[in-house]
């Protein structure tokens, strides 16, 4: 007889849920002005990394100890400008087939969650524009861990508590290589979708178990629950 398994799913947000517009390049901007006193700390890409890790390369980059006390005071600074950034980002928006997804996967059973390098109460700032804060009660952030792979083990941890016992498949959905390669660390499936910076061809180069063009139709819905 075979086993009942509970899925668990674990989003990226930006790159795979939204597109944020930019607007959380431009809060970091915004908070490395305030307490660094420039903004040109970001000469690298954001996709795939923590916030805490942005942080460190943005304090490194100004001549700054990356302290716990400095960290968490750039963060914080972010945070207090990432609503506004938020509000004034045009191109904002939810990314193609996200939520008729997210409605399949709660209609088959999944626990959606999330596993994400933004902090939670960034992640939440993002989803809550996108109007989405409701569907995901649990996740792994960037508050838990700077390691990708780590802030997914929480997550993971955190759907297994939720699930009650019993057998569970963890699958994480993102849109990069880093992605990828901790979803591997922690022994997960993983399905790479090309909405973010990433082609299919550079997402096929990292072995993830499907790679998608975006999250539409049943195809997204397939490789998820796929055995």
């Amino acid at each position: 007889m075979s086993v009942k398994r509970t899925t668990i799913v674990l989003f990226d947000v930006d790159g795979t849920l939204l597109s944020c517009g930019g607007a959380g390049r431009a809060a970091m901007r915004s908070a490395a002005n305030a307490l660094l006193g420039r903004e040109d700390v970001f000469d690298f890409r954001f996709d795939g990394l923590t916030d805490y890790v942005i942080a460190r390369r943005a304090l490194v980059a100004a001549g700054r100890e990356p302290s716990p006390a400095a960290l968490d005071a750039l963060i914080d600074r972010y945070l207090e400008s990432l609503d506004p950034a938020l509000e004034r980002a045009p191109a904002f928006r939810v990314l193609p087939g996200v939520t008729s997804l997210l409605d399949a996967l709660q209609g088959r059973g999944a626990l959606v969650g999330l596993g994400t390098g933004n902090v939670e109460r960034g992640a939440r700032a993002k989803l809550a524009r996108a109007g989405l804060a409701e569907r995901f009660a649990f996740g792994g952030f960037g508050c838990d861990h700077e390691e990708r792979a780590k802030l997914l083990e929480a997550g993971a941890r955190r759907g297994r508590a939720l699930a009650a016992g019993g057998a569970c498949q963890v699958v994480v959905v993102g849109d990069t290589p880093h992605d990828v390669t901790a979803a591997r660390a922690i022994g997960a499936r993983v399905v790479a979708v090309a909405t973010g910076r990433h082609d299919e061809s550079a997402l096929e180069g990292a072995a993830p178990d499907a790679v998608l063009s975006n999250l539409e139709h049943t195809r997204a819905l397939d490789a998820i629950l796929a055995a």
